[in-house]
């Protein structure tokens, strides 16, 4: 296995007074892609949001380890800025700042470093067009008025252009048609080449997975990763369901 880049060490958590996640261990080394499948409120997405910080899940057992340190505490800034990214299964509007401000500050608090504007405009026009995104998009209104293809899209530019080293995708092909499906794959694809990136790819499809290769796939049921396997994993669910895990 590769140098353990995150370690999910029997992590149970609840939203509000409901128990979501029942003691998950999880641990994915650098350049690792990992996928967690499982049937609509098995807990998926709230383990991504709990990876990620998110205040409204409340870890009630267990502890997070990012590069061997405990962050189970930490807020949702400082995990960004020691290198986790987490895509939203519905990317939110926000008016009043642009795409391209939007990535610019973001690498800039991430990196803690000042981005040198002519030489990130040309990385973002670089990135766009390998997204087959129009640049005008750059000085649009972050996601107003974009569809739903276009805001999956935008998501894997930010991956691209901030390049975290733990990248958690969360049902980033929901909703998206067989070409949009394609254009977001080349971007998810383009990450994996890149040195030691590490992904959770969160899905309850097999879709977005076809052309990406999988390392290790993980069944959650009930709050708990019931089954463990490789790549093949997804053909099998892809067949036969998730039923066969639920008894």
């Amino acid at each position: 296995m590769a140098d353990t880049l995150l370690q999910v060490k029997d992590i149970s958590v609840k939203i509000e007074e409901k128990q979501v996640l029942n003691g998950v261990n999880l641990n994915v080394g650098a350049g690792e892609t990992h996928v967690l499948m499982g049937p609509n409120g098995a807990g998926k997405s709230t383990l991504g949001y709990t990876l990620m910080g998110n205040p409204r899940y409340t870890v009630t057992g267990g502890k997070i380890l990012f590069d061997g340190e405990d962050i189970t505490e930490l807020g949702t800034d400082k995990r960004a800025a020691k290198g986790m990214f987490l895509s939203f299964q519905a990317p939110l509007e926000v008016p009043g700042i642009t795409l391209e401000s939007f990535i610019r500050n973001a690498l800039q608090q991430t990196t803690g470093e000042r981005v040198k504007l002519f030489q990130f405009q040309k990385q973002l026009k670089a990135t766009m067009e390998l997204l087959h995104m129009n640049d005008t998009y750059a000085s649009r209104d972050l996601n107003v008025g974009f569809s739903g293809g276009e805001r999956k899209k935008s998501e894997i530019l930010q991956l691209l252009m901030l390049n975290p080293k733990l990248a958690i995708l969360d049902e980033t092909d929901s909703g998206l048609d067989v070409d949009a499906v394609r254009t977001v794959s080349q971007g998810i694809q383009e990450y994996q080449k890149r040195q030691n990136g590490a992904l959770i790819i969160i899905t309850h499809s097999a879709k977005i997975l076809e052309s990406l290769h999988v390392d290790y796939t993980h069944v959650l049921v009930k709050g708990k990763i019931v089954k463990t396997g490789d790549g093949t994993l997804v053909d099998d669910i892809s067949a036969k369901g998730f039923e066969q895990f639920e008894g």
